[in-house]
């Protein structure tokens, strides 16, 4: 694959450059403007592979991304740059319609200008995968349902509502101009380089700096977690085998409520780091007022994924989390910086389950 993959220096990105890296056939371009959640750090065990590019770049600048296109001659754009965190789409939500509206849309345009100037069988192997998430769908009530493709959408939050526009310009662009696509959509994710304002990070890293654990109300609502390495995997499986015009729900099979999934992370972590007064961490939770919107319950049926594209995740909930404990233990040079940025002094004290 000659693959442009927009956002690759974020959490997602990175995870899927440094599984496709494994191939020293594949052509890896990153396109990345590096704001506060983008890092060079995690795409250090790729950058020097002989076939790796890294571009700082804003996915609006069309003039840009026609370059790299035609220059690196890509056959596969992976499209992940996006303002992604729902607390602060909340407080400004104007960055999310740019990024994650406007951007879409100019990066759209590129890819038909492109598309339309190759000859005919390059046109016939080229893709352009969106990549969007389970919160397009609304919630769940606390019962068995799923959400399926076919789903109708009910955003809650200006982040999601900044989602589900650019997944409908994807299949306007698709249906109208004929630009080959495919879209997959995903639950949350954890696992290495998550940046630290997000829930499972935040609480590894609180309770090892021994403050509070905050969970929204009474830590009830329930997400469907997917380890990252398993989602690079789907992600490079659904841009390669995925069916023009299809979308692709891809989950981890591991519901959990908020509260106990904080409840597993500190029991981890009593086990490989003990706290220096013998207590258990999970007495440092503490709750705190819920979310404007809070969505109850995120659940995927990755049936449609498995049967045609034989995909399924590697990790259970227990074992990607043992394994993410593991790095943030042993990466404090990656993430204490982060932690001790002006930028996140005040989101840090607060829960973050998207």
């Amino acid at each position: 694959m000659k693959i442009l993959v927009t956002g690759g220096a974020g959490f997602i990105g990175s995870a899927v450059c440094r599984h496709m890296a494994r191939n020293p056939d594949n052509t890896i371009v990153v396109l990345d403007k590096l704001t506060y959640a983008g890092g060079l750090a995690a795409l250090d065990p790729v950058r020097q592979t002989p076939r790796f590019v890294f571009v700082r770049g804003d996915i609006g600048d069309e003039a840009l991304v026609g370059k790299l296109l035609v220059y690196h001659q890509i056959d596969h754009i992976m499209h992940l740059a996006a303002e992604t965190h729902v607390d602060r789409s909340i407080d400004a939500p104007s960055a999310f319609m740019v990024t994650n509206v406007m951007g879409t849309y100019s990066l759209l345009q590129a890819a038909l200008a492109y598309w339309r100037s190759l000859s005919s069988g390059d046109r016939d192997g080229f893709r352009f995968h969106h990549v969007s998430t389970d919160e397009v769908f609304g919630d769940l009530p606390f019962d068995d349902s799923r959400f399926t493709e076919t789903t109708p959408y009910a955003p809650s939050s200006p982040y999601s509502a900044s989602k589900a526009a650019s997944d409908h310009l994807v299949r306007a662009w698709h249906r109208t101009y004929g630009l080959p696509v495919v879209l997959s959509n995903c639950s949350n994710n954890y696992g290495p380089y998550h940046f630290p304002e997000k829930l499972v990070p935040l609480m590894i890293l609180n309770a090892l700096d021994e403050r509070q654990l905050p969970v929204y109300g009474a830590g009830a609502n329930v997400r469907d977690w997917l380890y990252v390495e398993d989602h690079a995997r789907a992600l490079v499986t659904v841009s390669q085998s995925g069916t023009v015009g299809e979308s692709y729900n891809i989950g981890g099979e591991a519901e959990c409520s908020n509260l106990d999934l904080v409840h597993q992370l500190c029991m981890l972590l009593d086990q490989k780091e003990p706290r220096r007064n013998g207590g258990r961490y999970a007495d440092l939770i503490h709750f705190v007022s819920d979310r404007p919107g809070h969505d109850r319950r995120y659940a995927m049926d990755i049936d449609k994924v498995g049967r045609e594209l034989g995909w399924r995740p590697e990790e259970t909930l227990q074992s990607g989390l043992s394994k993410t404990v593991d790095w943030y233990l042993a990466h404090a040079a990656w993430w204490r910086p982060l932690r001790q940025s002006g930028h996140s002094i005040e989101r840090l004290g607060k829960a973050v389950a998207s």
